[in-house]
Formats: structure tokens, sequence, C-alpha cells
């Protein structure tokens, strides 16, 4: 049971909504639960005595409520000779089911190494620097690109690619998995393929001697130094814009989705077509700003706070609730179908970073379904409050 039902059922006083508090939920349940075979069988139902106005809730029925946030850059990271990687997994982060998160950074010079994932795809939000990608699929096909902040890249589950920094600069950047039990740590690695592999088997493959091995990396080398890669080296062989794996998501004008108080840079399937589980991109709050009441019907939700300081307002069905507030490095996630508002509480912009696990995920706002719903259902859902304040409701 939540702090706020051992605070409503440990208390004896009349609240303002006129409520007696119980000092146990058998009591309450006694109350506002009939007994067991009640309202009759089948077709032959029957009406009941009326209820009280407020349904009780056993916190039994329904569960906790989950934590939602977790510190994403407070975490441990992984460090390497080229950089380091931090990540957020329904290992660290149990509510996170659908969705896994890593924030990487690559020094100049520095290469994340072929490899592939074996349960998730993998997409990404470059923060600053510029990099490269390597992608392989299935048919044998090659793509290189080259990415600027603001630039997303998607690769579908299975498919191979490298991440290498160009200039003298370094890159980082978000990455999000659509599986939260996907752990960047415990990739398909190249250095780490060859050196469990007998080299009698390599010297068939490659036609080389197997001693030629004995020079390769003992281990994984995950993220790796290296010489700096100059731009004018940096080869780029991109594909058709309709299967290519790079968006522009702060270039293009079909992913502009502004709001009042707000821009969002949206990515789905239909602006990003190779990007077929997941959606994302960058909603910025000005101060005081608010991304209203909402629940997605078809997707998780995951952010990573880039800047300002948020907050979150989360529904839970079942008479819960819970509100947390984020800064930057925090991550929050959105289980499918819980209500949901963001605020910016600070006084610079909000940025966060923003992705679901639907390539066209769907959402319904609140105040959408008061405009469109008539006066009488809303008199009757909302019973006590003025038609008034109903009118207002639905000309916000």
């Amino acid at each position: 049971m939540d702090t706020s039902r051992r605070n409503f059922f440990g208390t004896a006083a009349l609240g303002a909504s006129g409520l007696v508090a119980f000092t146990s939920i058998a009591e309450a349940t006694d109350k506002f639960m009939a007994a067991a075979g009640d309202g009759g069988y089948g077709r032959d139902a029957k009406a009941l005595p009326p209820g009280d106005v407020v349904a009780y809730h056993d916190p039994k029925d329904v569960g906790a409520m989950p934590d939602f946030k977790f510190s994403l850059d407070g975490s441990k990271p992984k460090v390497t000779s080229g950089g380091w990687a931090k990540e957020a997994t329904a290992h660290q982060f149990p509510i996170s089911k659908g969705i896994a998160g890593v924030h990487m950074y690559l020094n100049p010079g520095a290469s994340r190494e072929l490899h592939w994932h074996a349960i998730a795809a993998e997409w990404a939000f470059v923060i600053s620097g510029r990099c490269q990608t390597v992608v392989i699929e299935p048919s044998g096909a090659v793509e290189i690109n080259n990415f600027e902040p603001g630039d997303l890249w998607y690769f579908a589950k299975g498919h191979g690619h490298s991440i290498q920094t160009i200039g003298d600069e370094p890159c980082h950047f978000i990455l999000s998995f659509d599986n939260g039990a996907f752990s960047e740590h415990g990739t398909f690695s190249i250095t780490d393929w060859v050196d469990v592999t007998p080299k009698d088997m390599l010297a068939l493959d490659f036609g080389l001697p197997k001693d030629v091995f004995d020079a390769f990396p003992k281990g994984e080398t995950y993220i790796q130094s290296g010489p700096i890669l100059t731009p004018s080296d940096a080869l780029e062989a991109p594909w058709p814009k309709e299967s290519t794996h790079k968006f522009r998501l702060l270039r293009d004008a079909k992913a502009a989705r502004d709001f009042e108080g707000g821009t969002f840079r949206l990515a789905t399937c239909d602006e990003f077509p190779a990007q077929k589980t997941m959606s994302g991109g960058l909603m910025v709050l000005k101060p005081g700003a608010m991304r209203k009441l909402h629940w997605n019907v078809n997707a998780n939700e995951w952010h990573y706070y880039l800047r300002g300081k948020g907050q979150v307002a989360l529904f839970g069905s079942g008479g819960r609730g819970k509100v947390a507030e984020f800064g930057p490095g925090d991550v929050a996630y959105i289980p499918m179908g819980f209500g949901h508002a963001i605020k910016n509480v600070g006084e610079e912009d909000l940025e966060i970073v923003q992705t679901w696990d639907n390539g066209k995920f769907e959402e319904i706002d609140l105040d959408r379904w008061v405009q469109t719903s008539p006066n009488y259902l809303l008199s009757n859902n909302f019973a006590g409050v003025p038609n008034a304040t109903i009118a207002k409701m639905k000309r916000a």
C-alpha cells in the first residue's frame, strides 16, 4: 500500500469532501463493497442500493504505483579507451519494460565497434559533435551516413552497425531501444567474436594464416580509441530517403508539430520510413508551459531530460497518481495507457528527448475528450460541478 493510502486509512477525521476515513482496509471494504453474489447472476441481474458517490479502490486490486523516475547520468558508466556509456534498462529501472536507454560519449578518434543487437532495434538522437555510422542489412547492402547535432538514426533488430567520431570534437548521443531487457553492455561485438573463435576457423573464413590473428584484441574493445577521422576523409554512401537510416529531425519541416508554449519535432514512420518499430523526437517547453493531460494508446513513452527542470504528473488508474520532478540526466518512463502531463517548473527552457516503442504511436488529449462529450454526460460524471465550470472546460 502506498503512502497516500496509509495516510487515508490511518486517520478518523472527516475530510473536506465529507467522506469518513476508516482505520483499516477491512473496515472500508465492509462499507463500500457488497457481499459476494449480490446483484444476481447471468440474466437475473438486479439493482443494488446506491453506494457512495466516490468509489473505493482496494490497493490489492491494482498494485502499488510504480516509481517512474531514474537518474541515467547518475549511474555508473562503462568506460573504455575511447569513451563511456551509461544505461537504464529494466534491471536498473524496473518499470521500463518496453524501452531501454543509453547515454554514450565518444572521444575524438574513437569508435563504437561493429556490433549488433539480437533483441532490440536502436534509435538515436545526436546531442553534440559529429559522427559516422556504417550499417549492413541482411541483403548485404551497406549504408554510410554522417551525423550532426539534432540528427536521428535507426537500426533494425539484428542489423550490424558501428559509430565513429568525426573531427576533433567529442560526440555524444542518446540511444533508445524497443525492449527494456536490452543491455548495451551485452551486445554481439566483432572483437569479442574474433577473440573466442578458433584461429583455424578464422583463417579459413578470411583466407589468412592463422597466426595473424595473434595480433587481434584479447576481448571486447567496445569503444576503442584511435586516430582522428577528419571530415574530409569521412566517406558517405547514403541510401534513398525512403529507406535511409538517417533523419534530420531539426531540419526537416515534416517533423514540426509545435503547440502553444512549446516546440515539438517528431519523427514517426510516416516521416522516417525506416523507423518501423519506434518514434521519437525533441520537445522544448517554455517556462511555465505544459504538455497537457493525455495518454498513449499503443506505445510506452520514454524521456531523457537534456536541460531545465520539469514536473510529470502520472495517473495510473485505481485512484493512483504520482508526481515527480526531473532535471538534466534523468529519465522518465510512462507505461502505455497511463495518463500524464509534463510541465516546465524551471526558469529556462525544458528540453526533453522522447521516444515511443511504436513506429506510429497514437495519443488522446483529455481536453479534446471533454470538448466533444455531451454536456449531460459531463454533468453526470462531474456531479456537483456547476454547469458554468463545465462550459468553460469545454471552451479551453
